[in-house]
């Protein structure tokens, strides 16, 4: 169930940034690839790659060449994701992942309701975001940042919500 996957990955995410992890690991999974790039295109992860169980070497992330899938790899197959730091301080860009819709209660929000959730104001039982803040919606264009979704004129479900 994606539901299922996302709530682990946000709490992979907090934990791991909350431990100040440079790169980290989620299974590979279509779901978890769009929420990872969507979280990329928001500016919280510094790069998303694929990989087996050992990590990529840092230093050569261009160039890393993922192995090729196959169906007698692709339950080892991995992302790698990189995380964010600010750099005077040292503080992790990625500080609170909090997945909005659990398995059990799903919550959606049409557009007009985004609107007013990118714009700062309450709406769908949903605080409004602050500043810094982004929230991953899941559309039937795919996987898109609340502002994305916004801009394409569609509403969704909403995954988590990301924050310094």
């Amino acid at each position: 169930m994606p539901i299922a996957n996302v709530v682990n990955m946000c709490s992979h995410l907090q934990n791991a940034s909350k431990a100040r992890l440079g790169l980290t690991s989620v299974p590979h999974t279509k779901y978890n690839l769009r929420v990872a790039l969507a979280l990329h295109r928001a500016g919280f992860l510094s790069f998303v790659t694929r990989g087996g169980p050992r990590p990529p070497d840092p230093a050569a992330i261009a160039a890393h060449e993922p192995e090729d899938l196959t169906t007698a790899n692709v339950a080892r197959q991995r992302l790698w994701l990189g995380l964010k730091y600010s750099g005077a301080t040292g503080d992790p860009v990625m500080g609170t992942v909090t997945s909005i819709t659990k398995p059990k209660r799903p919550i959606t929000a049409d557009l007009r309701a985004l609107e007013k959730l990118v714009r700062g104001f309450d709406a769908s039982r949903q605080r409004g975001l602050d500043l810094g803040e982004a929230m991953i919606v899941g559309t039937d264009r795919g996987v898109l940042e609340s502002r994305e979704a916004v801009q394409k004129r569609v509403g969704g479900l909403l995954l988590c919500r990301v924050g310094p």
